[in-house]
């Protein structure tokens, strides 16, 4: 062994630390699913366009029709206020529609196996063909409550059905429900949104 010499100190062996071991649990994305969800999509495309059919009769119902006076010259002419019925039969049927929509797309959602693009396009579509039966069923319900028995006379008061003078009114219903299924979608915050189908 060698020695030494005095005055000099020894360096103490430099011991490397352990090799730290990170462990990482690497999940995979789930995909989207399209071929499974098309058969489930269209039924629900199916099950929701046929909700526009009460939706219309419901508006039909509760519409306010516009009274108007007849004219010497066959015109009619509306009694003071009642123009603002025009304004009130869509609006009544904007609100009814917003509201189906939203629970159109808050039931969607419930369908837990099923959540994802695939079932809110056909949901979204769907409300897009129930607004418009709707529109028709609630316009020709109203005409054909309001028809008038026989010809009337100058002077006559008459009920005039609700109409719908513009078809922006049916971009509620599909608005409500895109709005309320990517409220939860954005709410939920799971990659598979709560699927778990494996």
């Amino acid at each position: 062994m060698a020695e030494q010499p005095v005055g000099e100190r020894a360096e103490p062996v430099r011991v490397p630390p352990p090799p730290a071991y990170e462990y990482y649990y690497v999940v995979q994305r789930p995909r989207v699913v399209v071929k499974r969800d098309l058969l489930p999509g269209f039924s629900v495309l199916s099950a929701i366009s046929l909700v526009g059919l009460p939706v219309g009769w419901l508006w039909a119902l509760l519409a306010p029709p516009q009274n108007v006076v007849v004219q010497a010259d066959a015109s009619l002419v509306p009694v003071t206020g009642e123009s603002y019925h025009r304004l009130d039969g869509l609006m009544l049927f904007v609100l009814m529609g917003l509201g189906v929509g939203l629970l159109t797309g808050i039931a969607v959602w419930m369908l837990r196996e099923r959540r994802g693009p695939v079932v809110m396009v056909a949901a979204t579509l769907g409300s897009v063909v129930a607004a418009y039966l709707a529109q028709r069923t609630g316009l020709g319900t109203a005409g054909s409550r309001y028809a008038l028995d026989a010809a009337p006379a100058v002077g006559d008061l008459i009920a005039l059905a609700p109409v719908l003078e513009t078809s922006w009114g049916l971009l509620a219903w599909p608005l409500g429900t895109a709005l309320a299924y990517g409220c939860l979608a954005a709410w939920n915050g799971l990659d598979d949104l709560g699927r778990r189908l494996g």
